[in-house]
Order: structure tokens, then C-alpha cells, then sequence
């Protein structure tokens, strides 16, 4: 299996050369230039199976020049119960006759990029052994306040690696920000910026496309890559859960092989969502995947018109993780819908850079019509969900699941389709506790207190345990407290390196 750049540089590199390299020198993003096709049998065989075995599976035909053993070793360094607190890694839990929910938060920072950030780490340093690249990577990430964490914890310490995380200094919430800047590990830094997250994305995007920058870091040794869902070893790891979620609800009883699934995925960078849109094209029987948006809706707007606009009012919400205007992955889309054209890409991509807008043709608008539906849900709308989804179902979910449910909702009253849906949920409810316990306590109870009062608090509403990941962080010294403009994140990289 070779890749190849949304953008058409005209190169075919290995998986190993696209993990290591993040993204393509000629600022696209790297696809495989095929998809493997996995059959009916193959998806059954995956029933009786342990996640890690399911992963391994998918993950063995877009990783070609890795050994089976390799991806073994890989799969089972990352997704094992010292790392995970749930025995089955990603567990479906079944709210109602036609409705489930896909836990990805059991890993250590509570939040579904645990379940790609795991692994990815160990994808890195066996791509450096496979092109022997004899110097060090240094991982740059912009994160909307889950990728962050999720990124330091999977490569603090890790051999030949340092990593420099950007996050929006007043746009994560309190247990985001302390989960990164108490962070441990001594190849790490942390920078909050002063802007939102597309201010922190499209600097560190300017970075990568900084050719002096990039030679003064390779004085010292450094090359970079990338941590974020633009790095294709990001986003793999990803399409296997969704292979592994119908391959535990035929093992429940609760679908048939071969019947298609609805998959609701609250969606912000466009990746998550974009890993289904890749399991169904090797033949996951997958009816609609759902994207589920906050108000910040242009993604929602782009599915429905084919306009995408991030010229708008940025809107700070209750569902943080998804407060995002550029949604990177969504080229990878694009690119695919062309038939592997870069031309229209590219097109594309600079009218957003220069005017922040673009406009697909109405082929590509149907096709996005045909795979996709989608919705928004106010912060309203996303406390009311919380509050009914305990009430009829007796499941606490946090904020970013209670989008997807409430847009499932509308899909539902739209459509009446009758398929089994999957609601993919990305964090723990406790990560959002906050706004949690607003919804399902009385707000007597809850005036006042810090998050970490209400970590608590919600903990004895629910009857279940605090995750040892947020447990007592506010009692953990800050070890990173720099703040940076937007226009000096090259500079903080700069000074991190030269440490």
C-alpha cells in the first residue's frame, strides 16, 4: 500500500514514510492510494475476536511494509488494560432496542483520541526504524483540549521524540487545561495561545510549511511530524472501531451480518467521521454516517449546501472538543469524492486560505448527500439531551455525546429510518463534569462549586468512579504555564528545541 498527497505532488510513499513525515511537503494530506476491501466473512470472523486482534486486522493491509508481528507488538503495547480501564478497549453499551452507545473514553485522558494516540507513538518509532532516520521527531500539535492530553501522555518520554502542544488559552475547559499543563515527561512542552483553536491549527500548519524553521530545528537534530488527525497514522487506528462496534453488536445479538448501520459521530476536524466514511468504503455495511456539530455549524451548513464558510462568528459552547471552524480532514473527503483529482483540492484550499470560503460542484454535493446527514444542537438542546438520555435510558453521557444523541433525534424525526445506530461517544462523561452536573443536579446543589467539586459530586450521582486520570488533578503542580500570541508560536517552538 502506497500514499500519495491530497495536493498531487506526484509522490508514492510508504505508510511508514507518511507517519514519520505527518504531513506532505507540499501542504496536503496523505492518502492511500487504494482501499483494501474487507468481506462479509472477514468482518464475521472479527466477532469472536479481543479489540487489539480486530485492530490488528484492519490496520495489516494499509501498513503493508510492517510485519505482522510488528503490528502485533503495536496493537498490544497500546490497547491493554494497564493502558484501558474497560477489559473490551472500546465497549458498546445499549441504551434502547435500535440504539447503542460506542464508548471510546476508557484510556488513560478519558477521550476517544486515546484509542488513535495510543497506538500512534509506537506507529512513529517503528517508521523511524523502517527509514532509517537516525535523528529525533518533534510532534507539533494544535488541540481543541482532548488531542492535547492524549498526545503528551502517548509520547512523554518516548525515545528519539519531544513534543510541543498548542492549545487556545480560554477555549478548554478547566480539567483540559489542567490535564496538559500539569503534564509530566521530560521531552514535552505545553503553550496556551492567545486566539481560539483554528488560531493554534493554522500556526502550527504554518510551521510545518516554514522551510527555515525546519532547517534551524534540524541543527539540533529534529525533524517534524505531527500528532494531529492530519498524520494518516492518526487517523487508521480510527476505522477500526467502527469495524470492531458491528462486530460486537453482531456478537450481542442486536444486528444481523450484512444489515447496515447508522453511525452518529459528534464531529468537529472532520476526523473521527472520516474513519467511517473509510470503513464503509471497504465495505463495513454502514447506512448514514450522521455529523453531529455544535453551533459552530459549518460543517453541518457544508453537508447540506456544499458551501463551506468558516467566515462566521466562532462560538465558544458547552462541547468544546468541536469548537472548530477548519476542519483539516475534510480535504482527505474531497479528494476521495474527486477520484484522487488534486486539482479541484487545491482550488479549494486556497480560496479558503485567501477568501474562507469554497463551493463544491453539485456531483460532489450529491455524493455527500448519499453517505452523509447532518445537524446541529445548541448548548440548550445539549444540557436537555443529557438530562433525557438519564432519564430514559439511565446513561450518563457528557457533552459531546449528548450533541450526537440530540442530532440523532432530529435524523430520526426526519427520516423514520428504522436502522441500527450507533452513537459514537468521545469522552467521558466525567471530563465534562461541569456541565454534566448542571444538567442532572439541582443548580441549588451545584452553585458555586469548582469542577472538581463536581467531579465529585457527579461521581455520587452516578454511582461510578472519579477516572483515575482526572482524580485529584487540581492537587498536581503546573509544570507549564506559558502563554504566547499567535503570531509567536514558531518562536516558542524555537525556544522549546533550544532547551
Amino acid at each position: 500500500m502506497f500514499y500519495e498527497s491530497t495536493r498531487g505532488d506526484g509522490k508514492l510513499i510508504t505508510s511508514a514514510e507518511a507517519i514519520q513525515q505527518g504531513i506532505s511537503p507540499d501542504g496536503g494530506l496523505f492518502i492511500p492510494e487504494s482501499k483494501p476491501i474487507i468481506k462479509l466473512d472477514e468482518i464475521f470472523s472479527l466477532v469472536q475476536k479481543s479489540y487489539g486482534e480486530r485492530c490488528a486486522e484492519i490496520l495489516k493491509p494499509y501498513l503493508s511494509d510492517f510485519t505482522s508481528d510488528e503490528i502485533t507488538q503495536c496493537v498490544n503495547d497500546a490497547y491493554n488494560n494497564s493502558n484501558f480501564d474497560h477489559p473490551d478497549i472500546a465497549p458498546v453499551a445499549n441504551l434502547d432496542r435500535g440504539l447503542s452507545v460506542l464508548e471510546l473514553w476508557h484510556g488513560p485522558t478519558c477521550a476517544f483520541k486515546d484509542m488513535a494516540l495510543q497506538i500512534l507513538p509506537r506507529l512513529l518509532v517503528k517508521s523511524m526504524e523502517k527509514t532509517g532516520e537516525a535523528g529525533n521527531i518533534l510532534i507539533l500539535v494544535a488541540t481543541s483540549g482532548d488531542t492535547g492530553k492524549a498526545a503528551l501522555e502517548g509520547f512523554k518520554d518516548v525515545p528519539h521524540t519531544a513534543i510541543v502542544v498548542f492549545y487556545p488559552e480560554q477555549g478548554v475547559s478547566e480539567v483540559q487545561k489542567l490535564q496538559m499543563i500539569t503534564q509530566e515527561g521530560n521531552n514535552v512542552g505545553v503553550f496556551a495561545v492567545r486566539g481560539n483553536f483554528d488560531d493554534a491549527q493554522s500556526g502550527v500548519k504554518e510551521i510545518f510549511g516554514d522551510t527555515a524553521t525546519a532547517q534551524i530545528i534540524s541543527k539540533y537534530n529534529y525533524k517534524f511530524s505531527s500528532a494531529n488527525s492530519i498524520n494518516w497514522g492518526r487517523l487508521v487506528p480510527q476505522i477500526a472501531y467502527y469495524f470492531s462496534a458491528y462486530a460486537e453488536l453482531i456478537k450481542q445479538g442486536r444486528i444481523q451480518l450484512g444489515e447496515k448501520v447508522n453511525y452518529v459521530v459528534p464531529t468537529g476536524n472532520f476526523g473521527n467521521i472520516l474513519a467511517g466514511f473509510y470503513a464503509r468504503e471497504m465495505g463495513l455495511p454502514v447506512n448514514k454516517l450522521i455529523c453531529a456539530s455544535n453551533a459552530n455549524d459549518v460543517l453541518d451548513e457544508f453537508i447540506k449546501t456544499g458551501v463551506y464558510n468558516r467566515m462566521r462568528e466562532f462560538k465558544k459552547t458547552l462541547s468544546p472538543s468541536m469548537d472548530i471552524l477548519i476542519s483539516s480532514n475534510l480535504e482527505r473527503l474531497l479528494f476521495e469524492l474527486t477520484g484522487h483529482n488534486p486539482e479541484p483540492v487545491r482550488k479549494w484550499m486556497s480560496q479558503l486560505k485567501q477568501s474562507g470560503s469554497y463551493q463544491v460542484e453539485e456531483e460532489i454535493r450529491e455524493k455527500i448527500l448519499g453517505i452523509f446527514w447532518s445537524s446541529f444542537a445548541t448548548d440548550k438542546e445539549t444540557m436537555q439531551t443529557i438530562r433525557g438520555a438519564y432519564q430514559c435510558y439511565n446513561y450518563v453521557m457528557d457533552t459531546h455525546t449528548a450533541v450526537g444523541l440530540n442530532v440523532y433525534e432530529k435524523y430520526l424525526a426526519e427520516s423514520s429510518d428504522p436502522s441500527y445506530t450507533v452513537i459514537v461517544s468521545t469522552a467521558s462523561p466525567f471530563k465534562f463534569n461541569a456541565s454534566v452536573a448542571r444538567a442532572l443536579l439541582d443548580e441549588e446543589k451545584t452553585h458555586g462549586k469548582s469542577e472538581f467539586d463536581l467531579l465529585e459530586m457527579l461521581s455520587e450521582f452516578s454511582q461510578m468512579p472519579v477516572p483515575a486520570g482526572l482524580k485529584d488533578l487540581d492537587l498536581r503542580p503546573v509544570l507549564h504555564s506559558e502563554v504566547v500570541e499567535k503570531n509567536n508560536m514558531k518562536q516558542a517552538v524555537l525556544s522549546f528545541i533550544k532547551k
